[in-house]
């Protein structure tokens, strides 16, 4: 059976930002999205998990390897893409040795992105859109800048990497589990703009919900749930265990509205779809 539209989509309509659009994949796969249609929004750090799937596609291809040593002593293309290579927001230098802290990092992505780049011999703006984008059918998608904020698409492109999120197609399944399994899983850290969690998971590119609280997630997530928010009022979850996707897409700063509005918005949905 397919529901005509999903009730709890309309919850939306009332958030405090000029656009928005957004979607939910049910446990059935069926989709359901509401708002602006063919806008093109910036992704912010949900860029960070496009990015790091076109990283995993290198290392997959045999390019490059998780193990690789980038950056400072200890560093490697694992410990960048988790978080744990010792950078800074968007410091330069490094201000922490490797796999001590989560420290939520700009700079190790754009690090992570320019290694991998050298070794396709591409741009990283090319290679994610051969890579990542056209495979998946993503014709709107397209990176304007930083590799770790600066992706931008339309609600429909956004359900197509959401599609991959539920189950891989560019990557193994293989490679896929460990992307979303926290990686040093006991590392404390700060999540920008939420606060200190100890300890603070994440994976290869997805932000792990684990026993994080507040959360920017649903009450009702499970701890597998992963996913990432973006800066410019974006998100994107998926629940192992409820088998939902849910994500949305504004041009809002994240702030006190975000928290005020997504974990009810999620919350809702799993309601509705019986999760």
């Amino acid at each position: 059976y397919k529901l005509l539209i999903l009730e709890s989509l309309k919850l939306i309509d009332s958030w405090p930002v000029d656009d928005v659009a957004a979607g939910v994949i049910d446990h059935h796969g069926n989709l359901f999205t509401r708002g602006k249609h063919n806008h093109s929004f910036r992704l912010a750090s949900i860029s960070k998990v496009m990015t790091a799937w076109a990283a995993l596609i290198a290392v997959e291809d045999g390019s490059v390897s998780l193990d690789d040593p980038v950056g400072q002593p200890g560093c490697t293309l694992r410990h960048l893409l988790c978080h744990a290579g010792g950078y800074g927001f968007d410091t330069e230098a490094s201000i922490i040795s490797p796999e001590r802290k989560r420290v939520y990092s700009n700079t190790g992505y754009n690090m992570a992105a320019q290694y991998v780049s050298e070794f396709v011999d591409m741009g990283f703006a090319q290679y994610v859109q051969e890579a990542l984008f056209a495979p998946l059918n993503m014709p709107t998608a397209q990176l304007l800048g930083s590799p770790a904020a600066d992706i931008h698409c339309t609600i429909e492109d956004m359900a197509k990497f959401a599609q991959e999120l539920r189950r891989p197609t560019v990557i193994a399944l293989s490679t896929y589990i460990e992307a979303t399994t926290a990686q040093f899983p006991d590392l404390e850290g700060i999540v920008p703009g939420l606060g200190k969690y100890s300890p603070c998971p994440w994976g290869l590119g997805p932000e792990i919900r684990g026993a994080k609280h507040p959360h920017w997630t649903a009450p009702r997530n499970s701890a597998s749930t992963f996913g990432h928010f973006g800066g410019t009022g974006t998100f994107i979850w998926h629940d192992p265990v409820a088998n939902v996707t849910c994500f949305a897409l504004t041009n809002r700063e994240f702030d006190a509205w975000a928290m005020q509005f997504w974990p009810d918005f999620g919350q809702a949905v799993l309601h509705e779809l019986g999760r």
